[in-house]
């Protein structure tokens, strides 16, 4: 039974999500096409990432937890992963912004993002020497400088803040991954490669490396409903 732990994980990660999709309140059922698209998007560099990062010894994974299925040499668990948690965080964003109003958090953008680019600039810069560190702040930084200097997205603070929402669901989820109530991890870290310092037991890379995850699942995912939307609609002409 041990083995099916990762996969589980996954399930139980999006399968309230999934259900409620169909709800007629809801109907995020209708954008299922969008969030695959922009999912299998963001995917691909992170998959690329992961293998790199599995082949040089950055993090390994506990084959006691795993179905023993393989692809690129990861876990099948893993690469599932990079659908099911921006599933659940991409639902979760669609539906507060749905029902909720966040004209506040543009004022929060307006603030948050130079602080964040300044903060994420100086850890990576500090900790060249670890390449976890250096690279995820690096990437974070970049990512912000895109989507809010060159793109001019608005929804900025309202995803940080969402995103903050949603680190309720991180802990649990990442915390059982990383070796919160097993015997041992299922993913494992190599020291020398990030900064040691955790969340419970989850290193703090890890929030920001989902961060960055979610930020473009939610860029691609509104362009690609919004031409979806014009698509439907000229065909209803």
């Amino acid at each position: 039974m041990q083995s099916y732990t990762y996969i589980i994980i996954n399930f139980l990660t999006i399968i309230i999500c999934f259900i409620y999709s169909f709800d007629q309140r809801i109907q995020f059922n209708k954008h299922f096409g969008a969030f695959l698209k922009s999912s299998i998007i963001v995917a691909i560099p992170f998959i690329i990432w992961d293998y790199y990062f599995t082949k040089i010894g950055v993090w390994w994974f506990n084959d006691t937890y795993l179905l023993g299925i393989r692809v690129l040499n990861l876990p099948i668990e893993e690469i599932l992963f990079f659908i099911c948690i921006p599933f659940s965080c991409t639902f979760t964003y669609f539906c507060l912004t749905k029902f909720f109003k966040f004209g506040w958090t543009n004022q929060l953008q307006k603030y948050l993002v130079p602080i964040s680019i300044i903060i994420s600039i100086i850890v990576a810069v500090i900790h060249q020497d670890k390449l976890y560190t250096t690279l995820t702040f690096s990437v974070c930084a970049l990512s912000l400088i895109i989507l809010h200097y060159i793109v001019k997205v608005n929804w900025l603070g309202k995803a940080s803040f969402i995103y903050t929402i949603l680190m309720a669901g991180f802990l649990p989820v990442n915390g059982v991954l990383t070796g919160t109530g097993l015997e041992s991890p299922i993913v494992n870290y190599n020291d020398p490669f990030y900064l040691t310092i955790r969340i419970l037991t989850i290193p703090i890379e890890d929030a920001v490396y989902g961060y960055v995850m979610i930020i473009w699942n939610i860029y691609l995912f509104n362009k690609f409903n919004k031409s979806d939307s014009i698509i439907r609609k000229n065909t209803l002409k």
